[in-house]
């Protein structure tokens, strides 16, 4: 390509343009990666508790919540959802107060005594009326609890399409039927997951048909993107061939930063 250059001065300026339009995509790409990375400072850092608490003793000192008094207004919240008569170690948690005593070991059954609420009415394995009862489950905190086993909130405010993917801080709660240790509603880092409606089939093939003139980066709302290839005829040719690359293989999505469905 230098030495056609030297022989064609007419052509030199087009080959310096080639050279420039992929110099600047390059450099752009990796800016996009830069700041993706100073912005994420927790990036690739799980909470300390995850990565100490999943081996031995959660907690040696035996703790146990003191009994919070329970107002009118918040019995009858919580005995709306509460069966009556059926097996109390089928009632959800929020029916039930617990002697928790953190000195289990991690993941291993422990069983702890238990009685309804004030207004919930519960039987035994004998089908008589019980107050106190024994309830095994599996000793750990709620925030170890497998993530089938809570519902956190999801944020639509962070890119999910990053170099490198973002995080986001969710509130999650454990589902009732799930009985666990500490407190059932928690914080927990998770990364960006959620979509706008964009489907990436769609885009690859605006990409593929209609690139050149920037009909790929309109339909992800980047317009400013789309008008530069629509005016520069895609690059000439060398900006639609890269879009159909980053297309294809995942890193250019919606300008809100949501996935692809």
């Amino acid at each position: 390509m230098a030495t056609s250059c030297q022989i064609w001065r007419p052509d030199r300026g087009r080959c310096f343009k080639t050279y420039g339009i992929i110099i600047v995509l390059f450099m752009d790409l990796a800016l996009q990666c830069v700041d993706g990375y100073l912005s994420s400072p927790h990036v690739g850092q799980e909470p300390p508790y995850s990565r100490d608490a999943q081996h031995g003793p959660v907690i040696t000192s035996p703790v146990v919540p003191a009994a919070a008094s329970v107002t009118p207004a918040d019995e009858e919240s919580y005995t709306a959802k509460c069966p009556s008569g059926g097996l109390c170690s089928r009632l959800p948690a929020d029916c039930i107060q617990c002697n928790y005593q953190h000195n289990c070991t991690y993941r291993k059954p422990a069983t702890f005594t238990c009685k309804p609420k004030k207004g919930v009415h519960c039987i035994g394995e004998s089908g008589h009326p019980q107050t106190n009862f024994s309830l095994s489950i599996s000793c750990q905190f709620c925030w170890q609890l497998d993530p089938s086993e809570y519902r956190c909130s999801n944020s639509t405010n962070c890119m999910t399409v990053s170099c490198p993917r973002k995080r986001y801080n969710a509130t999650c709660d454990v589902l009732d039927h799930v009985h666990c240790l500490g407190k059932r509603r928690f914080q927990k880092r998770l990364f960006c997951n959620w979509t706008g409606g964009y489907k990436w089939s769609t885009a690859l093939a605006l990409s593929i048909t209609l690139g050149g003139f920037g009909a790929d980066r309109f339909y992800l709302g980047q317009w400013r993107e789309g008008l530069g290839k629509l005016f520069s005829f895609g690059g000439l040719g060398i900006w639609t061939l890269i879009d159909v690359l980053l297309i294809g293989v995942g890193y250019v999505g919606p300008a809100d930063g949501s996935l692809y469905i």
